[in-house]
């Protein structure tokens, strides 16, 4: 049973306390959270930021901006669905995230992600092993609580239930790091597919989760973050996310697993023999009436020559997913925000799987976009070994202050060499690579 008596207001808290607001100003707090985001500069450099496909290969295909703000869109479709006249009376009406409050989730959820997608996140990770490891998950909760630009102390010092909703992998780096092999001599050895990160929140956050966990009982935190592990030597994993999160990764995947296959039909690296040959099958054999009555149609117009058509195709399937969605109970849970969860029935599940499956293999695994993966991946490791051997002397002067404060205060200073890796676009990165590297590049003028 959940217990009325929980309490919303809390959730409303910043880590820096209670302040006088502007006057005439009537934003409530998640309004202001999200202004927050958007005037960030950490969100500005996410217009160039890698999401699938690398930019500046084209002016088509999303990057991590486009991206947030689609996924946004479709997180707060599903507030509003599940707001509907058919949801009404149901116990999770009061604990649905208000639009701003969604909105702000699903804007600031990849804002830690490094330059080129995941490859860059595999890259810092390695760098990062003996130092407590990277992932972009842990490293958007470290920028809203810790690096963000409104606080000295508290980062973004955006609300606690902001934090929550991006609270995706509630466990720390101790409890769910696996074991890695040897690091090879040289970088370029480097295989991507033995680094790949734990998902967790660092080590160093330990205090800002404790913070965001406050307002629950101790039975609903310890079953939060509880570790799974399949196997001894893996990495663990934990199982349980809260409501507004639950609500944001389903838009994530949903964004995902269809407007980056859009960017790949147009592109040309998806082609309707593919479709046919490697995700209809798959498709047909769900038992779905939806795939079964538009299924002939949607793939016709996937691969029309009408960009209307297409557009019509890729905004079916959105729809459907987010009119499929509902909300379950977990009794696991006593608190609504984590007994509450957004989920899709099976054959949409199964559905928004098999595109996410084919991106990967069709797409994301081809040779010609992991070159490019690769070609990031080893700019990114060798700067990091280059600011690491004299960071005193190379990192940009305000960071260098702080490298040397954490180094007296008894710290190693890699996680200030990887904040600042982590905050580069591909632009930026790639930039900087020439001019640590390549004798004719890079002038005193040029400020980095």
């Amino acid at each position: 049973m959940i217990n009325d008596n929980f309490d919303l207001t809390e959730w409303m808290v910043r880590r820096s306390g209670p302040r006088v607001e502007r006057s005439n100003d009537h934003r409530d707090v998640y309004q202001r959270d999200r202004a927050r985001i958007i005037h960030s500069a950490a969100f500005r450099r996410l217009q160039s930021k890698t999401q699938i496909l690398a930019i500046r290969q084209n002016d088509y295909s999303r990057t991590r901006l486009t991206h947030s703000l689609e996924v946004a869109q479709i997180g707060g479709g599903i507030v509003y669905q599940l707001q509907s006249s058919n949801h009404s009376n149901a116990p999770f009406q009061p604990w649905l995230a208000s639009d701003s409050l969604m909105e702000t989730i699903c804007l600031s959820h990849d804002i830690g992600h490094p330059p080129f997608g995941h490859g860059g996140e595999v890259a810092l990770n390695y760098m990062m092993t003996e130092h407590g490891g990277f992932e972009g998950n842990g490293q958007s909760l470290r920028i809203l609580g810790k690096r963000g630009s409104y606080s000295e102390t508290y980062g973004m010092d955006v609300s606690r239930r902001t934090m929550l909703g991006v609270l995706k992998y509630p466990a720390l780096y101790q409890t769910v790091v696996g074991h890695y092999p040897n690091k090879p001599d040289n970088l370029r050895q480097f295989k991507a597919k033995d680094w790949h990160p734990p998902k967790c929140i660092y080590q160093e956050e330990s205090e800002l989760l404790e913070w965001i966990l406050a307002p629950f009982e101790h039975s609903d935190r310890d079953t939060l973050s509880q570790v799974t592990r399949n196997n001894p030597n893996a990495h663990g994993r934990t199982e349980h996310c809260g409501f507004d999160t639950s609500i944001m990764d389903l838009a994530d995947d949903i964004a995902y697993g269809v407007h980056d296959m859009e960017d790949a039909i147009v592109l040309g690296m998806v082609t309707r023999d593919m479709w046919q040959q490697y995700l209809k099958p798959k498709l047909d054999a769900i038992d779905c009436d939806f795939l079964n009555h538009n299924l002939e149609r949607i793939e016709s117009q996937l691969f029309s020559k009408q960009s209307h058509l297409r557009k019509k195709a890729i905004g079916d399937l959105v729809s459907w997913f987010i009119t499929s969605c509902y909300v379950m109970e977990k009794e696991a849970f006593k608190h609504p925000l984590l007994r509450f969860q957004a989920n899709l029935p099976d054959a949409e599940r199964q559905a928004l799987n098999l595109f996410k499956e084919f991106e990967m293999q069709h797409i994301i695994l081809r040779p010609e976009v992991q070159i490019l993966v690769y070609k990031g991946q080893q700019m990114l490791l060798e700067m990091f070994e280059a600011l690491a051997a004299d960071p005193a002397r190379l990192l940009p002067k305000d960071l260098a202050k702080e490298w040397r404060q954490d180094t007296e205060n008894g710290g190693h200073g890699y996680r200030i060499i990887c904040d600042y890796m982590a905050s580069m676009s591909d632009d930026y990165a790639s930039r900087m690579y020439k001019t640590l590297f390549v004798p004719s590049s890079g002038s005193v003028f040029e400020p980095i």
